[in-house]
Formats: C-alpha cells, sequence, structure tokens
C-alpha cells in the first residue's frame, strides 16, 4: 500500500536551508511530499536562499526543482514533480485539510514561535496548522524544527504542552562532534536528525560514538 505523502510546511522562521534540503533527500529516498509555504516564509527563503517563489502549485514546484539543480551536488529529474506537490494556504479541499486519507507525517521546518502557538492551541487559520491539527489528531508524527534564540517563557511553555501530546521538538541547534567544516554540514546533521524521526535511511553524519 502506497505511502501517504510526506507533509512539509516552511514557516517565516530563519533556516530556509533546512527545508529545502530536506525537500531535495526525501524526494530522493522516493518520497512524495506535500508542501505548504507561509507567505512569511517566502521572503525568508528569497533572503536566505536567493529564490523567489511565486504563485502556486505547480510554479512553486518548477522554482524548486530548478533551485536543486542549479546547486553543485544536486540534481534531480522532471519525474520528481510528480512526487512534489505545493498547495495554497486557503486550500481546503486539499487531502491535507482532512483526517480521512489516513494517518500521514508532517514537518514544519523551520517552526515560527507564532505557528508553534498557534498549534498549541488548536487555531487552524490557514492549511499549515489545519495540517498540523490533523496530525496530532490522527496521531501521526509531527516533528517541529523551532527557531529562535532565546526562547521565552511562553516559547518553552507552548513547546512543552506540545512536547507532552507527542510533537517532536527538534530544535535547529547542530552537533559539532563531527568536527563540521562548512555549512552544508550543519545543515546535514539536522536534516539527518529529521530523516531519523521519519525512519527514513540516510548517511548524512556519522552517529555518536563512530566518529
Amino acid at each position: 500500500m502506497p505511502k501517504n505523502p510526506i507533509l512539509v510546511a516552511i514557516t517565516g522562521a530563519s533556516g530556509a536551508l533546512y527545508s529545502l534540503r530536506l525537500i531535495e533527500l526525501l524526494l530522493k529516498a522516493d518520497r512524495s511530499v506535500d508542501l505548504l509555504l507561509s507567505d512569511p516564509a517566502r521572503v525568508v527563503i528569497k533572503q536566505e536562499c536567493g529564490l523567489e517563489l511565486q504563485g502556486d502549485g505547480d510554479n512553486v514546484v518548477k522554482d524548486i526543482l530548478a533551485y536543486f539543480n542549479s546547486t553543485a551536488n544536486n540534481s534531480l529529474d522532471n519525474k520528481k514533480s510528480k512526487t512534489l506537490k505545493h498547495y495554497g494556504l486557503k486550500d481546503w479541499i486539499s487531502p491535507v485539510a482532512s483526517g480521512s486519507g489516513g494517518r500521514r507525517d508532517m514537518v514544519i521546518c523551520p517552526c515560527s514561535m507564532g505557528t508553534l502557538a498557534r498549534v498549541r492551541h488548536g487555531i487552524s487559520e490557514n492549511l499549515i496548522e489545519r495540517g498540523a491539527d490533523v496530525t496530532i489528531k490522527e496521531q501521526g508524527r509531527l516533528i517541529m524544527v523551532p527557531r529562535e534564540s532565546p526562547f521565552s517563557p511562553i516559547h518553552l511553555e507552548n513547546m512543552l504542552a506540545l512536547s507532552r501530546l507527542g510533537v517532536i521538538m527538534l530544535p535547529a541547534a547542530p552537533g559539532f562532534y563531527n568536527r563540521p567544516s562548512t555549512i552544508d554540514e550543519l545543515i546535514d546533521f539536522i536534516v539527518g536528525r529529521i530523516l531519523d524521526r521519519l525512519e527514513i535511511h540516510h548517511d548524512l553524519y556519522k552517529a555518536w560514538p563512530n566518529i
């Protein structure tokens, strides 16, 4: 039985490189990806990655695949566009909006504190928040990658409440025991940790203590 697509949501926190690398590796692992983008995420992606995403649907998919193919160590053929889909934030008839399609996994990477707070309180004003709400109620895996510094007591209380519900809090805090020498290695450490939780094999870093 085919696995449901992994839902990847990108919000307006810093760390767009994490999410793009995650999408690339999920596609290379032959996992389908449903993508959601907040409006602030588009601003951050342009600032941090030089990638301007306009419109919805196929236009976003085309631009992301072109971005992957423009980097030195990446290449994805056009067939991957069949496994990457983008939905608009108000596309309430998408499969993301309902649990009737079955349990799925979701990653919010990076996760802004605003998104985290709204998910904690069950507020679903857009498809990202609704997707998280559905993932929790259907007992799928929800992984949040919060990126903020320092954390306020409000942030910590929200994370604790969600963690007690089974949500995985995986902050963008890379380890250094592999002695990384590039930004790409730091990014891959966090993406590898996400893939671990999704039970997807990777060789992005050596596990402690096999260094």
